[in-house]
C-alpha cells in the first residue's frame, strides 16, 4: 500500500490536491479476518484523471494486482468518481485466513503484520506503517491515513489515537508518520465457543419481552 499512497501523494502534490486513505479491519479469534480499503483524492480536471489512470492507482486491474495472493480472497474492487466534489475513489474488500498472510501481497510488503502469543491467553498484534518520503513538493500535512481495527476479544492494551465503541482508530497525516509508526494491540481473544456476556443479557431481555407479550395476550 505504501507504493499506492506514495504515487498518489506525488500526483496530488502536482495538482495541489489532498489524499485520504482508510483501512478498516476485523480480526477474529483465530487470526482470520476481513479488510476494506478506501482511498480518494481530488482530481479537478480531465487531465488530472488521465494522469491518475496512467499511474494506475484508480484502475481496477492495477489495484487487484497489488493485492492478489493465494492467501487472499478478493471480494470486491470498485473505482468511481464523485462529481459533487471532483474526487476519485478506489475501494477494495477482501478476506484472509490469517492476518500474517497479508505480508505476502505486494501492497503490504513493508507492513510486517504480526499476531503472536503474549501473556497467558493473550495475543499481541502489530502492523508497521512505513515512512513515506515527503519530498517532491509534497506537503505531508495535507495527506491523511486512518486505520480502524476491531478485535473479537477483550482489549488489554493499545496505542490507538482514538476509540469509538469497540473500534480502535489510528489517525495520522503523512507528516505524523515520520520514520514510521507501529500499530500495537494486546487482546484476549474470545474462545471459539465462548459467548460474550452481552449476548446473554440480550437473550434474557428478548425472553422477558416475549413472556410479557404472551401474558398480556392471555389476559386479554
Amino acid at each position: 500500500m505504501k507504493k499506492i499512497i506514495l504515487f498518489a501523494a506525488i500526483a496530488a502534490a502536482i495538482i495541489q490536491g489532498c489524499l485520504n486513505y482508510t483501512q478498516d479491519t476485523q480480526v477474529y479469534p483465530d487470526g482470520s479476518g476481513k479488510m476494506k480499503i478506501h482511498y480518494w483524492m481530488s482530481l479537478p480536471d480531465s487531465e488530472s484523471v488521465k494522469a491518475m489512470n496512467y499511474i494506475g492507482i484508480f484502475r481496477e486491474d492495477s489495484i487487484t494486482a497489488e493485492f492478489t495472493s493465494p492467501f487472499i480472497n478478493i471480494e470486491n474492487v470498485k473505482v468511481y468518481s464523485d462529481s459533487t466534489d471532483s474526487t476519485s475513489h478506489a475501494e477494495i474488500e477482501f478476506s484472509f485466513p490469517h492476518i500474517d498472510s497479508l505480508n505476502m501481497t505486494r501492497a503490504f510488503a513493508d507492513a510486517n503484520f504480526s499476531l503472536k502469543e503474549g501473556a497467558a491467553g493473550q495475543l499481541v498484534f502489530s502492523q508497521f506503517i512505513p515512512p513515506i518520503a515527503t519530498g517532491f513538493g509534497i506537503d505531508g500535512s495535507k495527506f491523511f491515513v486512518t486505520y480502524r481495527y476491531k478485535f473479537s476479544g477483550e482489549i488489554i492494551t493499545h496505542n490507538s489515537t482514538a476509540v469509538e465503541e469497540s473500534t480502535l482508530i489510528w489517525n495520522y497525516s503523512l507528516a505524523d508518520i515520520g520514520k514510521g509508526k507501529t500499530i500495537s494491540v494486546t487482546f484476549r481473544p474470545y474462545k471459539i465457543k465462548e459467548t460474550p456476556f452481552w449476548i446473554y443479557g440480550l437473550a434474557g431481555l428478548v425472553l422477558l419481552i416475549v413472556i410479557i407479550f404472551l401474558f398480556r395476550k392471555k389476559k386479554d
